[in-house]
């Protein structure tokens, strides 16, 4: 009996000095490498004026810029070019990334691209109406804009009281550029308006900043801004529908 007690107490003793031993080796590996993940955010606000507070909000602004260079844009509409959809002082996002990935602007995208050397030194906003290869006229025997021989109904987003255009013209639009027409056509400066310029008013798919997808102010004006579905039935130059 004294023999198994003996063992019994030996074993008791022997448990917890082996688990404060693997509990205090876990405690000396562990604890630093836990505590120097974040060290450096410490000794950054400590450098900082204002400290924490300082630090989140450059992390802030750097995700702002990034995003805003990479990703989304807000562009405030300059003029009423693009009436009654986007009006004066109104502001959309502008998509960056819609054509970073192999995809081309469609036929009534509305799009935002760079000027400089073909409308001027600014950023504009316009509604594609044709792309590489197609044959745009005005107009049909309606007064209508006609793509590849496809008469397209603009009734849905023209500015009320425009016709598709005073201008008449006859364009085949070279590849890798577009042909793009403002909503507001009696008040907008566009294709039509240079085809005697360099480049012959098309734009290079090259300039485009993104598309316009959302008109995110004013609160009341907020909308997502929808390719209209007469474009949808426009064959493409080559007779496939696209």
């Amino acid at each position: 009996m004294d023999t198994e007690a003996q063992h019994t107490e030996r074993d008791r003793s022997s448990r917890p000095s082996g688990s404060e031993d693997v509990s205090q080796e876990i405690s000396d590996t562990e604890g630093p490498e836990g505590r120097s993940r974040f060290a450096w955010v410490a000794r950054v606000a400590d450098w900082l004026p204002g400290g924490r507070i300082s630090l989140t909000l450059l992390v802030c602004l750097v995700f702002l810029l990034i995003l805003n260079t990479f990703v989304v844009q807000p562009f405030q509409i300059p003029s009423g070019s693009m009436e009654n959809g986007l009006r004066i002082g109104d502001r959309v996002l502008v998509n960056k990334l819609a054509y970073r990935f192999g995809a081309e602007p469609r036929r009534g995208d509305v799009v935002v691209f760079d000027g400089t050397g073909y409308f001027g030194n600014a950023d504009y906003i316009k509604r594609v109406v044709g792309v590489g290869g197609d044959h745009v006229v005005c107009c049909d025997r309606e007064g209508r804009i006609e793509v590849n021989g496809r008469s397209v109904d603009e009734s849905t987003f023209l500015h009320p009281g425009d016709s598709p255009s005073t201008v008449p013209f006859t364009v085949v639009v070279p590849d890798g550029t577009l042909f793009v027409l403002g909503d507001h056509r009696s008040d907008s400066s566009d294709s039509r308006d240079h085809l005697g310029s360099p480049g012959g008013g098309m734009i290079p798919v090259s300039d485009v900043i993104g598309r316009a997808d959302w008109i995110v102010w004013p609160s009341a004006h907020w909308t997502r801004l929808q390719r209209p579905g007469a474009y949808a039935r426009v064959p493409a130059a080559d007779g496939a529908h696209g």
